[in-house]
């Protein structure tokens, strides 16, 4: 059990941002387990379809390692089009993504999904809209030296070095970090969890 007898809530994720988000609200999971799903899109899967399939997949494996607990899983997908960009690996793959982005405008979608101790699942998609200035060739060179770009989805990073390349953005930024928080504890009391039970008081170490 958790706080007070309170069943644990577990976060299915090894990203230090949602981590780090969470806390930043005063959210602190009990446990940390990464359900290290295959983030693969499906053939013509869209983006939307594919942030919540990934969600649910990674809160079902966790869940399942957890019974009787709350379970937090979350992914994010940034979309061109109809095309989910991926969290790319090589440098390469990295300058496809920013040649894409570069002076245009796109879609980043939040999966939260959370499972109760009952085994209910109830999850949300949050949409935010970025747009691009046109990227240099200097640009985007000091960019992929920066290596920032690493295990980031469309392979960049808001709150980094990647926040000078941001015109506009409409609707939520922490969506764009990694978690909608708005969204998150909407979904988490919605299902009757308490997130002040979880609290620390500020300079208290998870």
């Amino acid at each position: 059990m958790g706080v007070a007898g309170r069943a644990k809530l577990i976060l299915a994720s090894a990203s230090p941002r949602r981590l780090d988000l969470l806390r930043q609200i005063g959210i602190v999971p009990d446990v940390i387990d990464p359900a290290y799903v295959d983030e693969s899109p499906q053939p013509r899967e869209l983006p939307a379809n594919l942030v919540i399939r990934l969600a649910e997949a990674k809160a079902h494996t966790v869940a399942a390692r957890h019974p009787g607990a709350w379970v937090l899983a979350a992914d994010t997908v940034v979309a061109c089009g109809r095309r989910s960009l991926p969290k790319p690996e090589t440098e390469t793959l990295a300058r496809a993504c920013l040649a894409l982005l570069s002076g245009r405008r796109h879609r980043v979608l939040g999966g939260v999904s959370v499972v109760t101790p009952k085994g209910m699942t109830r999850t949300r998609c949050t949409m935010t809209m970025v747009s691009f200035k046109r990227l240099s060739s200097a640009e985007t060179d000091r960019y992929i030296a920066s290596g920032e770009w690493r295990d980031k989805a469309g392979g960049y990073a808001i709150q980094g070095l990647a926040a000078a390349f941001v015109k506009s953005i409409n609707g939520c930024y922490f969506n764009v970090v990694g978690l909608p928080l708005h969204d998150t504890v909407a979904l988490l009391t919605g299902l009757g969890f308490d997130v002040h039970a979880t609290a620390k008081p500020l300079g208290v170490p998870a």
